[in-house]
């Protein structure tokens, strides 16, 4: 496994946009970081600004931050 494969990433359609945009909330809370006319596309620039994000906090000797984001909780019986 990819150290990057640890935090989530996704794509989804943007109405306001027209476009797919991409997020990884534990690497850049403060929401998309690329964009495209394609899910894939989209997917593919995202990977790659993960990677270099991960990468560069590594250089810097900063710690990367722990995966906390989930794309499900788990259910909770009632």
């Amino acid at each position: 496994m990819k150290g990057q494969d640890q935090y989530l990433k996704f794509v989804r359609w943007e109405e306001t946009d027209q476009l797919y945009v991409g997020y990884c909330p534990d690497l850049f809370p403060w929401g998309g970081v690329c964009h495209g006319k394609t899910e894939e596309g989209a997917y593919r620039q995202l990977c790659a600004l993960v990677a270099e994000e991960m990468d560069e906090l590594q250089r810097e000797g900063k710690e990367l931050p722990p995966p906390s984001t989930r794309p499900m909780r788990e259910a909770v019986p009632a």
